[in-house]
């Protein structure tokens, strides 16, 4: 268990993923937490920066000179790059050499937020290749062969959708049927049953992965709450909410000509250049995604799950329940909220 005078450095504290993890390590009142941050004064790093024991560092996680400035002191890292803003190749380059210089400056404890690559897991069926998978899968395999008793352990954290994303990108559109007013479950999906985790629930894994760096030493934790079908997504909502709700299976065609992204066929990477030949465009990597969770490529061991954190949320209809979830637009990954902005600019870029 970490002490009181161990410093954790967190690289992507500010993300969704990553502030769930901050805000557990706080409350935890056993260590120090310093965010690596590029924005000292974004509103995500100000809201973080007023937690107990919580500091902001400024810098980048793709700069070495930071990277080695963050690192030293340092004690247990948890580091969950934007491989979405960044593109596969550079989270690949990047995962490793923060690993890299964690064992330079003498880190206890190295743990890798990664996502699970259907693409290799189908035997490298194309319709699976996920982009912003695949490059943390790459770190993590790298990662776990790399020797378990050396100086610095290393833990995975694998997750999945976040159950907050039915508030934003995958959240119901209410439309009237019949006279009646429901709200629309609306995915190409069709009758796959893809796992979610509440994130409140991620960061409780992340610090048990510390606390317990005996058992989490080389291993690879993949986590969720519950795995659930659309159709299931509606029911939870009606019990939970009383109000009606329906599933409707689409197309990925159709899915891409709702608008859900300002141009399908535009490069994945918004801080990288898009002369990159290895990004994938929006519809090359969202078809991917879509297929896996159809096909229902990513499993769960639900009874470690059970084991590690017992007092887990454990389907989404609890989630639902525990949060008072409504279908109400809010705001939770960065890329979204950085996509709404593309689409403000570009709508008064036509107007003018």
């Amino acid at each position: 268990m970490a002490s009181p005078t161990e410093t954790i450095l967190v690289i992507g504290g500010t993300g969704a993923q990553g502030a769930a993890v901050v805000r557990e390590l706080s409350l935890s009142n056993k260590c120090t937490v310093h965010i690596l941050t590029r924005s000292m004064t974004s509103p995500s790093a100000l809201s973080l920066s007023f937690l107990p024991h919580v500091k902001l560092i400024a810098g980048s996680p793709h700069n070495e000179t930071d990277l080695h400035s963050a690192l030293s002191g340092i004690s247990v890292v948890f580091a969950n790059l934007n491989g979405f803003a960044i593109g596969e190749k550079a989270e690949i380059y990047w995962g490793i050499r923060i690993f890299e210089i964690a064992a330079e400056k003498g880190v206890r404890h190295f743990i890798w937020g990664s996502l699970d690559s259907s693409y290799k897991i189908s035997g490298y069926k194309p319709r699976f290749r996920t982009g912003h998978f695949d490059g943390k899968s790459k770190v993590a395999d790298w990662i776990s062969a790399q020797p378990k008793d050396g100086k610095m352990s290393w833990s995975v954290l694998t997750s999945c959708m976040y159950a907050e994303t039915l508030s934003e990108m995958l959240r119901p559109v209410p439309e009237m049927i019949d006279g009646e007013d429901v709200m629309v479950f609306q995915a190409p999906v069709g009758d796959g049953e893809p796992p979610f985790i509440y994130l409140e629930d991620l960061g409780r894994y992340a610090l048990w992965l510390v606390e317990n760096p005996k058992e989490s030493s080389g291993m690879n934790l993949r986590i969720a709450t519950e795995g659930t079908g659309w159709k299931g997504l509606a029911n939870s909502f009606s019990e939970a909410t009383g109000r009606k709700a329906i599933f409707r299976d689409i197309t990925v065609d159709q899915y891409f000509a709702s608008g859900v992204f300002p141009d399908p066929d535009m490069k994945v990477g918004r801080s990288v250049g898009h002369d990159d030949e290895t990004l994938q465009t929006y519809r090359q990597n969202f078809s991917g995604f879509w297929n896996s969770w159809k096909e229902n490529i990513l499993q769960r061991d639900y009874e470690l799950l059970d084991r590690i954190l017992p007092e887990r949320v454990e389907s989404v209809k609890e989630w639902m329940l525990l949060t008072r979830y409504t279908g109400q637009p809010d705001s939770v990954l960065k890329d979204y909220v950085d996509l709404g902005e593309a689409r403000k600019a570009a709508a008064a870029a036509t107007k003018a």
